[in-house]
C-alpha cells in the first residue's frame, strides 16, 4: 500500500465558469440550465469552459445544495462480463454496515458514455465514486479532479490515479502468465483478445507478456483480436480462426476465461492433445468454469478484495474527510490448471 500526499479541493462554482468563459454568472447558469435566450455563440462558449474546468451543476436545490447525499457511484464497463459483479459483491459487503449506498453506472467500455454517466452521477452530489480503470476523457478527469469528494479508480494500478487507486498490475501479470508459459517448452505462441483495443487492461497485460516474451528471444507467432463482447461462442469461432490460420501455434493466451473456455472447449472437441499439443490459459479466475473438463490456466485477479476495498476507502474519507489518498496494490495468484504442461 502507497500513501500519496494530496492537495486541498474545492468545489467549482459558476463563478469559475462564468470567469473562464468571460459572461456573465447568470447567462452561465441559463446555458447549464438550458433555459432562456442565449447564442449560440455563448453558449458554446460557456459549455466549452465547462467541459474544460471539470464543472458539474448541482441538481439538489435549496436547503440540500451545499450537502452531499449517501450515494456511491459505481462506474463499471460491463454488466455481462463475470468479473465486475463479483466487484460490486465486494462493495456492497461493506457499504451495507454503513449509511451508504452504492448506484451503478455501466460505460460498456466506452470513454464517451463514461463521461456521460460521471457527468450525471456528480450532479447529484454523491458521497464518492469509484469507477473502473485508470484511462479516461481529458472531461472526465477534470470533472473527477475537481469533484470534492473520494474518488477510487479499480482494477489497475499501472498509471497515475486521480485520487486513490485499488487493483493490481496487469503489466506484471502479463509478465507473470509468460515466464510460466516459456518455463513449460512452449515457444509458439498466440494471443486471442476481446474488447480490442478498448480493454485498457487487456492491453497491459498484452504489453507485459510481449515484454517476458522478448526477455527470452521469443515473440508472438499470431493474434486475433475481437472489437465486442466475451462469450464461450466467440472463442470457439477466435480459437478456430487462428489455428486455421496458423496450425503450428503451441500455445494460445487468452485476454479472459471466457473466451478462453470457449477455446478448451473447442480444442477437447476437435481432439487437440491439450495441454500436449496446444497449451491454454485465460485470466480473472472465473468460478462459473471450474466444471470444464479441464481447469483452465489463469489468474486470480483480486475482484472480491478489490471491491471490498475500494468501500473502505469511500467509507473512511467519509468519516474522516481528511485523509489523504492512497494506491492499494493486490497480487493475483497463477493458477496452472489443466492446461499447461507440467514438468
Amino acid at each position: 500500500m502507497k500513501s500519496q500526499g494530496t492537495e486541498p479541493r474545492r468545489t467549482l462554482t459558476l463563478r469559475d465558469v462564468s470567469e473562464a468563459s468571460g459572461v456573465s454568472e447568470m447567462t452561465v447558469s441559463r446555458v447549464l440550465r438550458n433555459r432562456g435566450d442565449v447564442s449560440g455563440t455563448t453558449r458554446a462558449r460557456v459549455l466549452e469552459a465547462a467541459r474544460t474546468l471539470g464543472y458539474v451543476p448541482n441538481k439538489i436545490a435549496g436547503a440540500l445544495a451545499s450537502q452531499r447525499v449517501n450515494l456511491v457511484g459505481v462506474i463499471i464497463p460491463s454488466l455481462s462480463n463475470m468479473v465486475f459483479p463479483e466487484v460490486m459483491t465486494g462493495i456492497s459487503e461493506v457499504l451495507d454496515n454503513t449509511d451508504l449506498q452504492p448506484v451503478v453506472g455501466v460505460t460498456n467500455y466506452s470513454p464517451a458514455r463514461e463521461e456521460a454517466v460521471l457527468y450525471e452521477m456528480l450532479s447529484w452530489r454523491p458521497s464518492g465514486v469509484i469507477l473502473a480503470g485508470l484511462e479516461h476523457t481529458a472531461a472526465a478527469r477534470a470533472m473527477l479532479a475537481q469533484a470534492g469528494i473520494p474518488i477510487v479508480e479499480i482494477m489497475d494500478i499501472d498509471g497515475q490515479p486521480i485520487d486513490n487507486a485499488v487493483g493490481i498490475s496487469h503489466r506484471r501479470a502479463g509478465r507473470q502468465m509468460a515466464e510460466a508459459i516459456v518455463a513449460s517448452g512452449y515457444r509458439k505462441i498466440a494471443f486471442l483478445g476481446t474488447q480490442m483495443p478498448d480493454d485498457y487492461r487487456a492491453r497491459k497485460r498484452l504489453d507485459g507478456f510481449e515484454e517476458a516474451l522478448k526477455r527470452a528471444g521469443l515473440a508472438l507467432v499470431d493474434r486475433e483480436f475481437y472489437s465486442g463482447g466475451s462469450a464461450l461462442l466467440k472463442g470457439r469461432e477466435m480459437t478456430h480462426a487462428l489455428l486455421a490460420r496458423n496450425p503450428d501455434v503451441d500455445f494460445l493466451y487468452y485476454s479472459n476465461d471466457m473466451i478462453g473456455a470457449g477455446g478448451l472447449l473447442y480444442c477437447l472437441d476437435k481432439g487437440i492433445d491439450v495441454p500436449g499439443k496446444v497449451g491454454l490459459a485465460g485470466f480473472n479466475g472465473v468460478e462459473l468454469l471450474d466444471g470444464l473438463p479441464r481447469k483452465l490456466a489463469t489468474m486470480d485477479a483480486c475482484r472480491l478484495e478489490i471491491g471490498r476495498r475500494a468501500a473502505q476507502i469511500i467509507a473512511g474519507h467519509n468519516a474522516a474527510p481528511d485523509i489523504g489518498s492512497e494506491v492499494v496494490e493486490l497480487f493475483p495468484t497463477l493458477q496452472p490448471g489443466d492446461t499447461i504442461r507440467h514438468f
